[in-house]
């Protein structure tokens, strides 16, 4: 009986080849409105089309990390609450990082597959592949929450425009200045707005 690998080379290699664009990859920055307390991002069906993604799989990824509802109307995605152009492209960033970008190549050729369960993210160019996993935050708030004045262990996931770090626990976005991505720091929480969290390094 063949092993779990050669099932897996087997099944990926009879899957369609795509053509490589040989263009370089730009993620297109969110354009955001904010009326009342939703947040629009405008150009979602776009951003889903440069991905080469199914723009109900982009959706509930973000509504899962932003810890929110939202729906999709036309070519934008409406947002139940008031999110910042630095949240939403942290989220977008950590999107491509792990359902569009090849681990080994770099290039975003890439198609989600399913193989015996297991959501695979192959390669066109480089004919690479791997399992998708979910990212899971550095440390865990007690019961889903942060408080003010404790200290947490972060993981820097990106940087804003403004040069913050941002990190995500749980269903919270936190700014650490004087960070970058990729560190892992220990941070205190100074103030909690919503889904909003900013912390000091300690």
């Amino acid at each position: 009986m063949d092993s779990y690998e050669k099932l897996l080379d087997r099944a990926l290699a009879d899957l369609p080849d795509m053509e490589t664009t040989g263009e370089r990859f730009v993620v297109p920055e969110p354009r955001l409105m904010v009326e009342g307390k939703t947040t629009l991002l405008d150009n979602f069906g776009n951003i889903a089309d440069v991905f080469n993604r199914d723009p109900d799989h982009l959706m509930k990824y973000m509504t899962r990390e932003l810890g929110t509802a939202g729906k999709i109307e036309g070519n934008r995605a409406v947002f139940q609450g008031r999110f910042t152009k630095e949240m939403i492209k942290s989220n977008i960033d950590a999107y491509v990082e792990e359902y569009v970008i090849c681990s080994e190549c770099g290039r975003p050729d890439t198609q989600l597959v399913k193989v015996d369960r297991v959501l695979m993210l192959r390669c066109s160019a480089c004919g690479g592949h791997r399992p998708v996993k979910k990212r899971r935050a550095v440390a865990q708030a007690p019961k889903n929450e942060l408080e003010e004045g404790k200290e947490y262990e972060l993981m820097i996931d990106s940087v804003g425009s403004k040069g913050d770090g941002i990190a995500k626990l749980s269903k919270y976005t936190i700014f650490v200045p004087n960070t970058s991505k990729g560190q892992t720091v220990k941070a205190r929480i100074k103030r909690i707005s919503g889904n909003l969290a900013f912390a000091e390094r300690v």
